[in-house]
């Protein structure tokens, strides 16, 4: 099944769904959202790539920055 709500061509590349990809690894949110924005850049709309790829820089940022114990930038 393939569809824009419950399977997004965008986030079905290859073998495995990244929402069971993010499950199966057990993934906190911010690890999980930039597993997704990275898996779907340029996917979605190519025209916003770099914008896919620096939302995964700011999740894995902060999760950076909360792991180091400064909570939120």
């Amino acid at each position: 099944m393939s569809n824009t709500v419950e399977h997004p061509s965008h986030y079905n590349i290859g073998k495995y769904e990244v929402i069971d990809v993010i499950n199966d690894w057990r993934l906190n949110f911010q690890l999980g959202n930039a597993i997704k924005y990275i898996a779907r850049a340029g996917r979605k709309d190519p025209s916003k790539t770099v914008e896919d790829l620096e939302k995964a820089r700011f999740y894995i940022d902060y999760e950076i920055n909360r792991l180091k114990g400064g909570g939120e930038k």
